[in-house]
């Protein structure tokens, strides 16, 4: 799955970012605790380089308590990298972070340098939330559809802690398949940039495999099918979610099973484990080094001449002789 969503104002964003960053003391990276792995955006950490950060699990009332703690053990290794759990139910605890901030910045003494902190995370992941508890008022606009804060924000939280907010932000290219889905799964990809069907289907698979027992409970069933096809055409059924003739609607079972999972009416869900990250990151590595020999070796038959250059090859050689010329020049 692909995802199309990519507005303007997460381009300028991440520019902004990029262009804050060098004065900011330490980051606050929300995360989605059902999906912290999918969530988290890639270019902060390259942009991040060994600031110290606090990632905040948020939503944790949607996610697998067990499954949360050990994605707390597994961020924390990073050096510098501090972790806080908590759910938009929980004010008083989320403000525990701003005394968070001073104890991982021991050298500012609050009140005589000021700690200047930016606020990240990907769309409706509950950032607003977090800074409007903060600031003890209403800030950022709140809402459960992405994409709702589009310009950055300074803010002072008091005590000497400034805040830099910016727009929730996704990032062109998902390497990780898999990501894609579970974003879209989330809530934090417009519906329109998604396929119910194709998300349902992925959903439908990892819930009958990793929560066979919620599934049960749920939906009233004795069994759950081996397939996710056959487990959707049986909640379909449970739900009355059939076309004319008693045909099964599949778009509007996915709509159904997408929406409940992002409510939590399935129950406490995380949609990805330390462990199941590593399994896809080593063969994502896998098959980008199979396709990094397999360059090699059709560039190699080209040189050697036993294998005539496709247009598309043509094309790309152009080009790159064109680059070659230009910095020659």
């Amino acid at each position: 799955m692909a995802v199309h969503w990519y507005p303007g104002h997460m381009h300028k964003a991440q520019k902004e970012i990029k262009q804050v960053l060098p004065n900011v003391d330490l980051l606050i990276e929300v995360l989605d605790a059902r999906i912290p792995y999918s969530s988290e955006n890639p270019a902060i950490a390259q942009l991040r380089g060994d600031k110290p950060c606090i990632k905040v699990l948020s939503k944790t009332d949607l996610a697998d308590p067990e499954i949360t703690a050990l994605w707390q053990a597994y961020l924390e290794r990073e050096k510098g990298v501090k972790t806080f759990a908590t759910t938009t139910e929980q004010p008083a605890k989320m403000k525990q972070i701003v005394e968070l901030c001073r104890k991982m910045l021991p050298e500012k003494d609050a009140g005589v340098k000021t700690i200047n902190t930016m606020i990240v995370g990907i769309p409706n992941v509950g950032k607003s939330t977090l800074i409007n508890t903060l600031a003890d008022r209403v800030i950022a606009q709140t809402g459960n559809v992405p994409a709702v804060t589009k310009s950055q924000q300074r803010i002072n939280l008091g005590s000497g802690i400034v805040l830099f907010d910016t727009p929730g932000i996704l990032w062109p290219k998902i390497e990780n398949a898999n990501s894609s889905y579970r974003l879209a799964a989330s809530g934090a990809i417009k519906d329109t940039a998604m396929d119910y069907e194709d998300v349902g289907f992925f959903a439908a698979d990892y819930l009958i495999g990793a929560y066979p027992e919620l599934m049960k409970e749920r939906y009233g069933i004795d069994d759950v099918p081996s397939t996710e096809i056959e487990f959707l055409e049986l909640i379909a059924s449970k739900r009355g979610a059939l076309r004319a003739g008693g045909r099964v609607n599949l778009h509007k079972i996915c709509e159904v099973l997408i929406n409940e999972l992002r409510s939590g009416m399935l129950g406490k869900i995380s949609l990805e484990t330390p462990e199941m990250i590593e399994k896809e990151e080593q063969l994502i590595e896998a098959e980008a080094k199979i396709k990094r020999e397999k360059d090699e070796q059709r560039k190699q038959r080209f040189k050697d001449g036993s294998q005539t250059p496709t247009k598309r090859d043509l094309k790309e050689q152009k080009k790159s002789n064109g680059s070659k010329k230009r910095r020659r020049r």
